[in-house]
């Protein structure tokens, strides 16, 4: 009976070193539509969809923006729990801002409410690296990857993946087992171009090129069948044009309120002496977009608890705009073809979750799976715990594991 007991916890002992050894690549394409890896031009992720797994779609959290979906992938939380409730948003408190274009914001630890993957797994032995994610170099040394980069937007893409690869040659007992890598072209040209257009398709065969080179990058130092890679995107993109574009400022017109965010969804802090007055206005010009009070947005957008999310919320249908004057003025100056920030039930709002590797299954085609699901799964992978406090739950995406 003992040597059978002494049997099965050398076993289990076993299993959870195997798992704590595991390498994971997790790679953001950023506005990387459900639908692009269906056009012909991504022979590389076609290949890893043969050996591993895909999903229909990776649906995102509300708001569809680059930010507050980055941290719930890494959090496993929703951006009313995170914190990060938009790109930019105010402190109505403190009249402090989170701009992602103002660096020491970006920095601020204080505005980062939930834990990272790379906190949870660096407090487990694990070590982790970052060339780029939203949340990786914050000022606080504890809640940083141990190896991480300052974000620079003109960073060549290879030289990320040289990076990555160079992390993995170092000694054994300095090598992070977690890397997270990030890559802006789909949404820099679905914005410019829109999701239709032949630049959108450049970009997407590019981005493929580098799933290639990071293969070869992994072959040569003899890793490539012992990484576990996952590729996904925050969003998706859609279609827009001035011509289907809501002047808010317009409908406002000699009342007294405040305007966070713009376009996709808009949101609204009217002055106490005439609160019901702007929200009746708005309500009666509700045509293309919808108001909602904080307190009566549907629990689907998980987008409420939070006290820096305004008392009016506006989002607009797909492909409308919500602009204010200063909107306007910008919009003369460069007009966008494509964005994204809409309702995450809209499909075109939806990414990719696409991943090879040892763990997972082989040829898998599952249905649409939550981005607030990859942190507990990543927490599986390692063979942690998660936090008690994540929205996230493994098992709703633990099928693609073997």
């Amino acid at each position: 009976m003992k040597l059978k007991i002494l049997i099965l916890y050398v076993f289990a002992l076993s299993i959870t070193f195997a798992q704590k050894t595991q390498y994971v690549i997790l790679i953001s394409f950023d506005g990387f539509r459900w639908d692009y890896s269906e056009r012909g031009v991504t022979p590389n992720m076609d290949n890893i969809k043969k050996e591993g797994v895909h999903a229909f779609s990776l649906k995102p959290v509300f708001p569809t923006k680059t930010y507050p979906n980055h941290y719930s992938i890494i959090t496993g939380m929703y951006p009313e729990n995170h914190g990060i409730i938009s790109n930019s948003f105010l402190n109505p408190y403190t009249n402090e801002s989170y701009n992602l274009g103002n660096r020491e914001a970006v920095r601020d630890s204080k505005w980062y409410l939930g834990e990272a993957f790379w906190e949870t797994a660096e407090r487990n032995g694990i070590i982790c690296a970052s060339y780029f994610w939203p949340g990786s170099e914050v000022d606080l040394e504890e809640r940083r990857p141990k190896y991480y980069k300052i974000y620079d937007h003109h960073n060549s893409y290879k030289n990320r993946i040289d990076g990555a690869i160079n992390w993995l040659k170092l000694p054994y007992s300095e090598r992070p087992h977690f890397i997270s890598l990030y890559f802006h072209d789909t949404d820099f040209y679905g914005h410019d171009y829109g999701p239709n257009s032949v630049e959108i398709d450049q970009s997407i065969s590019r981005l493929d090129s580098l799933v290639g080179y990071l293969n070869n990058g992994l072959n040569e130092i003899n890793l490539k069948d012992s990484v576990n890679i996952i590729l996904l995107s925050d969003h998706g993109m859609t279609e827009i044009s001035t011509e289907r574009t809501i002047n808010i400022d317009e409908i406002l017109t000699g009342y007294d309120y405040e305007i966070g965010g713009a376009k996709p969804f808009m949101m609204i802090e009217p002055s106490k002496n005439n609160f019901y007055e702007v929200y009746d206005r708005l309500k009666e010009n509700e045509n293309h977009f919808k108001v909602y009070l904080r307190e009566e947005l549907p629990h689907r957008f998980h987008f409420s608890k939070h006290p820096f999310i305004s008392s009016i919320i506006l989002i607009a249908d797909l492909g409308w705009s919500l602009v204010s004057n200063d909107w306007l003025n910008q919009m003369k100056k460069y007009s966008s073809k494509g964005n994204h920030g809409y309702d995450n039930c809209h499909i075109d709002m939806h990414g990719i979750f696409i991943a090879k590797g040892p763990v997972f299954k082989q040829s898998y085609k599952t249905s649409t799976i939550r981005n607030i699901d990859v942190y507990p799964l990543l927490c599986k992978i390692f063979g942690i715990h998660p936090r008690s406090n994540v929205d996230g739950k493994l098992e709703f995406i633990e099928h693609v594991l073997k």
